[in-house]
């Protein structure tokens, strides 16, 4: 028997173990009102911004980390601003984002109701990066989320799956490759392309009436290959290739949802269309 399973558990263990070392500890008290500034409850919103905005993490990220500069940058433009955490493993302290997929779009669903109960608003607005810009995809689908989201912007999405620059094309190779890491982190397997979770969220279509969608994607994503395979396709869908944007934005995959101000902007527009302005490089002074 190839011995690939006794190879990729221990690796497997190893990427987890990293992710979380990774992560600094004050992040325990991740998505709280007074560590992070924003998730605050009390929060009205106002006549120009009546619909919060819910920050939706990536894999091995969490609801705080992830949202260090755009979660402040949306606050300051008016906005009430919360982010949850999902998707968490038993014994993976501090990094989500690692569970199936469709459990994680349930406890979105949960934490949208928490929000709107909150703040009294009809809908709520969808920010999201990497997984968190497209597992929403299937809260508003399956899950009524089409009913309580105006608009979801996805910034560098899996939407169609990833092959890895080619390396999940090798799993066939390896038997027991792909259960291991379904068993392991079962988020990893859900966004090899062509998973039966894609597969079920792409049939019939990309987007569902009644939600405005944006897609931000940078041409250097090294994680989500290729990058055009982020895009949607649709009625009310907007497409953005940010170098069509800025030329020399050399952002990839992760800093185009944690630092990069131009995206930022183009967020800000998707948010607010009646008040949309030009993005380009300048942008990053904004």
């Amino acid at each position: 028997m190839l011995p690939w399973k006794r190879v990729l558990r221990p690796l497997t263990a190893l990427l987890l173990t990293a992710a979380a070392v990774a992560v600094p500890a004050a992040t325990a008290q991740a998505s709280t009102a007074s560590s992070t500034g924003w998730n605050d409850y009390s929060c009205e919103p106002s006549a120009a911004h009546p619909d919060p905005v819910v920050l939706v993490h990536g894999t091995f990220a969490n609801g705080t980390d992830n949202w260090l500069a755009l979660a402040p940058y949306l606050e300051a433009r008016g906005y009430c601003v919360f982010s949850l955490d999902y998707g968490q493993l038993p014994g993976v302290p501090l990094v989500y984002g690692l569970g199936p997929i469709d459990e994680s779009a349930a406890q979105l669903q949960v934490y949208v109701d928490k929000v709107l109960a909150a703040t009294g608003a009809a809908k709520v607005d969808l920010v999201g990066h990497s997984q968190g810009g497209m597992m929403p995809r299937y809260y508003l689908k399956f899950l009524g989320g089409a009913a309580k989201v105006d608009t979801f912007v996805g910034i560098a999405p899996d939407n169609h799956g990833t092959t890895l620059d080619g390396l999940t094309k090798l799993l066939p190779y390896f038997p027991g490759a792909e259960d291991v890491i379904a068993s392991a982190a079962p988020a990893l397997a859900d966004q090899v392309a062509g998973s039966a979770f894609l597969t079920k969220l792409n049939a019939g279509g990309d987007t569902v009436p009644g939600v405005h969608y944006t897609v931000i994607a940078t041409r250097y994503d090294e994680v989500v290959t290729s990058y055009t395979s982020q895009f949607l396709s649709g009625s009310d869908v907007h497409n953005v290739l940010i170098q069509n944007l800025c030329s020399v934005d050399l952002s990839e995959h992760a800093l185009l949802g944690l630092t990069d101000r131009i995206a930022f902007h183009e967020v800000a527009n998707a948010l607010d269309p009646a008040h949309a302005t030009t993005t380009n490089c300048l942008s990053a002074l904004s």
